[in-house]
């Protein structure tokens, strides 16, 4: 069993920044790819951004090159920097883990963009 740990979320203007945070209860070197997903109100949960035990990244079409995933093995923390916020980013935020052959799901934390 993995728990997760997810801080970061809040209210912010459209063009501002947030940094979202995961921590797991174990060590992430024993982790494969973390991942952070998102879910807007009536839609889909969909993939936002992931990153390998090798550090190869992917990301979403809507979030290429405002969002970076990056892993902190001296925190223990997988991170999700959003920059250039657009409203349409305001989903909760889910941070997803996978440990063996099992995936592991954080609790969520909201983001809200708007003026």
């Amino acid at each position: 069993q993995v728990q997760l740990v997810e801080s970061g979320g809040g209210l912010v203007q459209p063009g501002g920044s947030l940094r979202l945070s995961c921590a797991p209860s174990i060590s992430i070197f024993s982790l494969g790819t973390m991942a952070w997903h998102r879910q807007a109100p009536g839609k889909q949960r969909e993939l936002v951004a992931a990153i390998t035990s090798g550090g190869s990244t992917n990301y979403a079409d809507s979030v290429e090159g405002r969002f970076t995933i990056s892993r902190d093995y001296t925190k223990n923390t997988v991170y999700l920097q959003m920059n250039s916020l657009k409203p349409e980013d305001t989903a909760v935020y889910y941070c997803k883990v996978r440990f063996g052959s099992v995936d592991y799901w954080g609790q969520g934390t909201q983001v809200t963009v708007s003026s």
